[in-house]
């Protein structure tokens, strides 16, 4: 999906009001959450390349919280495909 921010996909589809954006940068897949409940989000956090979430879901130790699941690269690159070829 696309909007004003870019591309997004919903990386967690039961909420809706959470949505991931994706873009190239530097020839890397970055990703940057948006949050409808909190708009503070977007600006107190930039695009983190996928390199970074690798790294920190290394370090990551099995809370409630999956990045691999969130930052689903994937997705993003499907997504990513699809916009290009349009």
């Amino acid at each position: 999906m696309k909007d004003d921010n870019g591309l997004y996909y919903y990386p967690f589809p039961q909420n809706k009001s959470v949505r991931m954006y994706v873009r190239r940068e530097a020839g890397e897949v970055a990703f940057r959450m948006w949050n409808r409940d909190d708009p503070q989000l977007w600006k107190d956090h930039g695009w983190v390349p996928y390199s970074a979430i690798r790294q920190a879901a290394a370090m990551f130790g099995g809370k409630s919280f999956d990045p691999n699941r969130a930052y689903d690269i994937g997705v993003a690159n499907a997504l990513l495909a699809e916009h290009s070829e349009s």
